[in-house]
């Protein structure tokens, strides 16, 4: 049998071609630019010495303290030694405006300029507003209701809590108090963060689950959307998404092995680095409606949402359903069976890897019902809002997601 001609390659090249160009007819046009240093590794505090500029006015940021009992904040005193700085403590998770005002008052006193957030993802993410702040005549919650901060002194990171991605984005969501309201607003990333898996050891079971839900639904909310955009992206999507789920069990019976936290502390960043989601299309409806959950219930986000994110996969299945083929087939191995079968089945693996953290995934079994759905969808509806990579997740689409999730 003689080989095929050099013509029937070409032909068979040129075929391939067009149908690779025909999957990748809806991938957009971008411009890709992570300007954030990541310090990794054990140890690395110490380097804040040589990271930080010379002569600047710095304030540092703190939470409630626990940095001072997993020996954080001995770390950073010791490698800040012979510098001069302002202390501000007291942001809380799921950062409230109404603190972050005091915060910017501070720096306005003292004339700061550069920002250093030690904690976790919430810390880092009122440290951006008060960055915004500090520069600006504006009230802080204008500058969020904006969306965008229009400029902000520099600011950086040690980071303790794995989960939101904040310490390599220039995103940051933010509490008002008074009104139970929880917006998210965009501005400059940090000029460098450092993650040492080390600090990782003190949390608790529950921080830890929080976490690893965030960081797998961050990759959700950009992987599961239009198909055939890019075969990179959704493979290194995919990447993040099967090492979450081989850590989690190993984490949860060993907490304390470096090599687990390294790989769960860089899987955090990367899934909301923007680096696998060029040129895609995204969703970010169950995080919307994560945020309400927090606002009106003190629920935390990474909880938020484990509850919602099955939900939204349960009324939006017919619209993505090649998707969740191709998801439930590379990640779950699921081959068998209807295309009903096989997107039912994977929607709900997602949901049993959420419950295997250890997270409710029912409103009812964290004791929010009707009148939470109502109340949500009532304010989506008055916002005039539609979230989602088609833009059709109102009030009303969200109230059957809600009640999917009873």
């Amino acid at each position: 049998m003689n080989p095929p001609s050099l013509h029937v390659h070409l032909k068979l090249w040129i075929a391939g071609f067009i149908n690779f160009t025909k999957q990748l007819k809806n991938m957009k046009n971008f411009i890709f630019h992570n300007p954030t240093q990541l310090v990794f590794g054990k140890g690395q505090i110490a380097k804040l010495s040589e990271l930080l500029p010379d002569n600047v006015n710095l304030m540092i940021t703190y939470g409630g303290g626990s940095v001072t009992k997993n020996g954080v904040y001995d770390q950073v005193k010791a490698a800040l030694r012979g510098r001069n700085y302002v202390e501000f403590w007291g942001i809380e998770p799921n950062p409230q405006v109404e603190t972050l005002r005091k915060a910017i008052h501070t720096g306005k006193l003292n004339n700061i300029d550069f920002l250093l957030a030690v904690g976790g993802g919430s810390v880092l993410d009122g440290t951006k507003l008060i960055a915004a702040g500090i520069i600006s005549e504006a009230d802080a919650w204008d500058i969020v209701l904006k969306g965008e901060a229009e400029k902000q002194i520099p600011f950086a990171s040690v980071m303790t809590v794995p989960a939101t991605g904040s310490e390599m984005n220039g995103g940051a969501v933010i509490t008002r108090s008074e009104t139970q309201e929880k917006f998210a607003f965009g501005g400059n990333y940090p000029v460098f963060s450092i993650l040492d898996p080390e600090v990782t050891y003190s949390l608790s079971a529950h921080q830890i689950a929080c976490g690893l839900a965030d960081a797998y639904t961050h990759v959700l909310e950009q992987y599961l959307t239009t198909p055939g955009q890019s075969r990179l992206m959704d493979r290194w999507a995919e990447g993040v998404l099967l090492s979450v789920i081989e850590i989690a069990p190993q984490i949860k019976a060993n907490p304390m092995n470096y090599d687990l936290m390294a790989d769960y502390m860089l899987a955090a960043t990367l899934a909301l680095n923007d680096f696998i989601r060029m040129g895609i299309t995204q969703d970010w409806a169950t995080h919307q409606i994560g945020h309400e959950l927090t606002a009106l219930h003190g629920t935390t986000h990474g909880h938020s949402l484990a509850i919602v994110m099955p939900g939204t996969l349960r009324v939006l299945k017919d619209q993505k359903k090649d998707k969740l083929l191709q998801y439930g087939e590379r990640i779950f191995g699921i081959t068998e069976g209807t295309e009903k079968e096989r997107v039912d089945k994977a929607i709900d693996m997602t949901e049993q890897f959420y419950r295997s953290l250890g997270l409710t995934t029912r409103l009812s079994e964290e004791g929010i019902g009707k009148e939470t759905i109502e109340k949500v969808s009532s304010r989506f509806n008055d916002r005039g809002v539609a979230f989602g990579e088609n833009r059709n997740v109102t009030g009303d689409v969200t109230s059957e997601i809600l009640n999917s999730c009873l």
